[in-house]
């Protein structure tokens, strides 16, 4: 099987949300499929590392898709072109967009459907596109990847797509999210903390994640007792950051915040498996891997009773009202003091996360991909 790829979200050193989900899957896909051949479509000049194997040719494809017109120049004037030279089997686009002027059969991935909820979180150029051409990407699609159930049920019921046609594959964890020994966490706190035990954040930083309702939970936290834990935040700023701004700026505890902008994938696992909780608290995901990241390095959860946070946590998390800051303080004051309930919540995780692998995310995908190319090419 011929299989091309949009691999733009394959960037050295800034695999984040999308890039991270597109690496895992395609270094499996890759490795244990040796007999197929992948074209890899990168939309600037992509490092080697992403040559994965012999199996793989990649093609860098002007130009950067990095804004709405570019967008739709790449997808729909330059990847189409690159299909017809190539003629693969399939098209497989991790990044919930397609093209829609290719009859190449077309594999998506549709990770959320934010814009519909969160528009104004949003800049208008980005919302007009998402609005005009995610349901014609949905409706172009022959097969629709959605990452929880929760996903599925949204694109459904917003969008009146076929449930037929979207099938649930769960993300799984990086080999890295392992339990952390107490000498690294130590040096971790001290490198981190000032060597004070700390609740984590990690993702983009943006106000769909709920970052300001966290700081404003914190300070409360803070307030209502003598603890010395911080709270550490890592990730990128990313839309409309004033209101974050805003609360850390209005924090009476200001000073046990700590940003640490982007963290390197090496150092990441560390960070985490050091931390006393992972809180996270965000208004709407399609999946949340850092909670599965975070039950594989035995480290107990904080998360939202909305969207598909639940579903992924299962057992294993407090759940809290992302809109209700009391709510999420007092989480804090109960995960924080109340060793018994982190060693149970992390019980549970190591249940739950075998839900969760990327071994065999990467063969349901493939044999989806599979059975796309099957459909195609069956007798008329």
């Amino acid at each position: 099987m011929k299989i091309a790829v949009n691999t733009r979200f394959l960037l050295k050193d800034k695999l984040e949300g999308i890039g991270r989900v597109t690496y895992e899957l395609l270094t499996r896909m890759v490795a244990n499929h040796p007999n197929d051949e992948f074209i890899f479509l990168f939309d600037r000049p992509f490092d080697p590392s992403f040559v994965f194997a012999d199996n793989v040719k990649a093609i860098h494809i002007f130009p950067p898709a990095r804004h709405s017109y570019l967008w739709y120049w790449w997808f729909e004037m330059s990847v189409p072109r690159i299909l017809k030279k190539e003629n693969p089997d399939v098209f497989f686009s991790p990044d919930g967009y397609c093209s829609l002027t290719t009859d190449i059969p077309t594999v998506m991935i549709t990770h959320d459907i934010a814009h519909v909820h969160y528009p104004d979180q949003l800049p208008d150029w980005a919302l007009k596109y998402y609005n005009k051409y995610v349901p014609q990407f949905l409706n172009r699609a022959e097969k629709i990847i959605s990452v929880s159930k929760a996903t599925k049920k949204d694109i459904v019921k917003t969008y009146n797509i076929e449930e037929a046609k979207i099938e649930v594959v769960y993300n799984g964890c990086g080999s890295g999210f392992v339990p952390i020994e107490n000498s690294i966490q130590q040096s971790i706190r001290k490198k981190y903390a000032d060597n004070e035990d700390y609740f984590f954040y990690i993702g983009s930083i943006n106000p769909r994640k709920n970052i300001h309702r966290l700081i404003e939970a914190f300070d409360l936290f803070k307030k209502k007792s003598d603890s010395k834990t911080k709270l550490l935040l890592g990730g990128r700023f990313a839309w409309k950051p004033t209101i974050i701004q805003n609360a850390f700026d209005n924090a009476a505890y200001k000073d046990d915040i700590i940003f640490l902008d982007y963290v390197e994938t090496a150092e990441l696992p560390k960070i985490l498996g050091s931390a006393k909780a992972l809180v996270y608290v965000s208004m709407l995901e399609g999946f949340g891997i850092p909670i599965v990241e975070a039950m594989h390095s035995e480290v107990p959860v904080i998360t939202s009773n909305v969207s598909s946070m639940p579903e992924i946590a299962g057992q294993a998390a407090l759940l809290v009202d992302p809109l209700d800051v009391n709510y999420i303080s007092n989480a804090l004051i109960e995960m924080d003091s109340n060793e018994e309930l982190r060693e149970e919540l992390v019980w549970k995780g190591r249940v739950e996360r075998e839900r969760f692998d990327w071994e065999l995310a990467a063969e349901h995908v493939y044999n989806i991909l599979q059975a796309q190319n099957r459909i195609s090419n069956k007798p008329s």
